[in-house]
């Protein structure tokens, strides 16, 4: 069974671009690695400039295995030099009832 997952990404100084690049290879690669199901992903801005991104894993599995796969570890190499990893609860919006946030490309 599926496990959605949503995170927030808080760039760095001056990461905002990085940050983005980052994002906009990650939903692939792990496409590419099987690890992920075929429903869309999506990826949002905050007010603040974090990125919240959802998608779907294929299992609690997949996650384990991303943990070891040499092409996803390097992506997320590149995600700790850009970025901060942000719980969803220190986003402004999710003090709302309906948390709302800008669209961006995925």
């Amino acid at each position: 069974m599926g496990r959605f997952v949503i995170v927030a990404y808080t760039p760095k100084p001056g990461k905002d671009q990085a940050l983005l690049t980052a994002v906009g290879k990650h939903l692939t690669i792990l496409a590419e690695e099987k690890l992920i199901t075929d429903k869309p992903g999506y990826v949002m801005r905050a007010a603040d400039g974090s990125i919240v991104e959802v998608f779907e894993w294929r299992s609690a599995e997949a996650i384990r295995q991303a943990h070891e796969n040499p092409a996803v570890q390097a992506l997320w190499a590149e995600f700790a030099g850009v970025c901060d990893y942000t719980p969803l609860s220190r986003l402004a919006e999710s003090q709302q009832m309906f948390a709302e946030f800008d669209a961006l490309p995925s």
